[in-house]
């Protein structure tokens, strides 16, 4: 396959990307964070040039910035088969939602209001949505609830361009609406969806959820699978993980395995910091696979943060990836230089989480995109498939400044030069394939001549039938990643790069490209 050229592979047609690269999918749909329930974020169309700005929508109505940044995570655009665009937009300063569908062309269709409340952190969470069958969308509510709204596609009755028009959602519940009506007050207190949803095939919904108090039916911070009726489960992460004081890990969405049998999902302890990776049974919730995360340079347990977004990726052949935070690092523990520069790692197992395969070298903040190994024309090796990750190096803790993105093979290895703050040996990560460095300078860092700007994805679209990615950069830009050339050879300015957050990218089923920056959606193609 790496032989093929662009124009025979694509006359090959969309399912043979599904069939020769990961069997999860068939249609060009991007119904949830990542793209699927695997979060590999690839694209089943090829991406149309970055020629222009086709619109843009503003999905935060009230953004609140602390200096020239907005310390938020915005939930991912979704994109129907028929290429509705269904965005959440923040309208209050910490929270309040609504859904707003738009057309193509980005004219309004419909908007969903949402009583949705994110849990409390330093960071404002994302409002992450997802959709069914890639047209019936369901959104998180209050109390642990979900908005189901049938349709995306149907302009409502009368006129449907009117912004105004709010369709309503029917309300479902994982725990049962008899249980929630008779004490809607306690769980809107209680208890808070953490994460974005996550649907498999079948149309089941995952996530997780954290409760800061008491309420009738002993609901504790776990996960949840229910269906679009309301049939459901729960399992506190407590239980999941035999650790008392565990809960799960903030915006982490539940990744399920290729076969749909297992949810993979991260927890970590209140009382030690203790971090795992579960592996659950997708029907029943019980725990099938365990395993204590441990940082593989100090040995320390590894740490998960709430300021993240990191979710566990799975890949074609079932094995699992996921970013944490290394142990120590400078945010609390006061040092001038860091281990691994602050980067964290993305650890690497099999699918039973039993045995343990090259770690990353960057990961805390970042979910890992699939990228078929015939799409990288450099690539020599044997693996069917390799990673893009972002791969930041952060000038403040030890790093030079020259952040970058990555293409790694997750089989091979090559040695990995610790920061000048640590302890132990240097360790083998996965071997480098192709990078990118950033392109502007950060003056922000006048000491370091490397010093660019930092790319600001948490998952990056990949379009393996041109060979590249769609990345988004802290720069206000977003480009083309031409992995042919190894080249950023396709820019478009959106903004003048301040209120930059971690965001998705995205690529519709017309080949039209949805980045983020400044709290406003773009969309970007060839145009006319």
């Amino acid at each position: 396959m790496r032989g093929m050229t662009r124009f025979a592979f694509a006359a090959l047609g969309v399912l043979s990307v599904a069939s020769t690269c990961f069997a999860i999918g068939t249609t060009p749909d991007w119904g949830q964070y990542g793209g699927n329930a695997q979060h590999a974020a690839i694209s089943m169309v090829p991406a149309q040039p970055l020629n222009q700005i086709l619109w843009s929508h503003q999905i935060d109505l009230n953004r609140q910035y602390s200096g020239n940044s907005l310390l938020i995570h915005y939930g991912s655009p979704l994109i129907s088969r028929r290429g509705t665009i269904i965005l959440a937009v923040k309208t209050g300063a910490t929270g309040t939602y609504r859904m707003e569908a738009l057309t193509p062309a980005g004219l309004p269709m419909w908007t969903q209001n949402l009583d949705y409340v994110t849990p409390s952190s330093s960071w404002i969470p994302s409002c992450g949505s997802a959709l069914v069958n890639g047209q019936n969308l369901v959104s998180p509510g209050a109390g642990g609830t979900i908005l189901v709204h049938q349709a995306v596609d149907v302009k409502p009755s009368g006129n449907g361009t009117d912004a105004s028009v709010v369709v309503p959602g029917i309300r479902t519940c994982f725990f049962g609406m008899p249980k929630y009506n008779a004490a809607k007050a306690t769980y809107n207190a209680n208890v808070k969806i953490a994460c974005p949803l996550t649907v498999g095939l079948d149309g089941s919904i995952f996530f997780s959820f954290r409760t800061t108090g008491v309420t009738p039916v002993g609901l504790k911070s776990g996960f949840a699978r229910q269906m679009t009726n309301g049939v459901g489960r729960w399992v506190s992460a407590s239980n999941a993980c035999n650790d008392v004081n565990c809960i799960p890990a903030l915006n982490c969405a539940p990744a399920l395995s290729p076969d749909g049998t297992v949810v993979y999902c991260a927890a970590f302890s209140t009382s030690n910091g203790r971090a795992y990776l579960l592996g659950l049974d997708s029907k029943t919730l019980q725990t099938k696979y365990k395993v204590g995360l441990v940082d593989p340079e100090s040995g320390a347990n590894a740490g998960i943060f709430d300021q993240g977004t990191s979710s566990p990726m799975v890949g074609p052949d079932g094995d699992v990836y996921y970013g944490f935070l290394q142990n120590p690092f400078w945010w609390n523990s006061g040092l001038s230089q860091a281990r691994n520069n602050d980067r964290g790692w993305m650890v690497h197992f099999n699918s039973t989480l039993n045995v343990q395969k090259p770690t990353g070298s960057f990961g805390w903040d970042d979910t890992a995109s699939i990228v078929p190994s015939w799409a990288v024309p450099q690539y020599l090796g044997a693996s069917p498939y390799l990673l893009l990750t972002k791969y930041n190096n952060y000038a403040s803790v030890g790093g030079d400044g020259a952040n970058k993105l990555a293409v790694l093979d997750p089989n091979d290895t090559q040695l990995h030069i610790g920061a000048d703050y640590h302890v132990g040996s240097d360790i083998n990560v996965m071997k480098e394939v192709v990078t990118v460095t950033g392109p502007t300078p950060d003056d922000d860092f006048p000491g370091f001549p490397n010093a660019v700007r930092e790319w600001c994805i948490n998952t990056a679209a990949v379009d393996p039938i041109g060979h590249c990615a769609i990345v988004n950069s802290e720069d206000g830009k977003c480009y083309h990643w031409n992995f042919d050339t190894n080249t950023l050879d396709q820019v478009l300015t959106l903004t003048a790069g301040v209120g930059e957050a971690y965001t998705p990218t995205v690529i519709g089923p017309n080949g039209v490209s949805y980045a983020v920056n400044n709290g406003i959606v773009f969309a970007m193609g060839a145009g006319s």
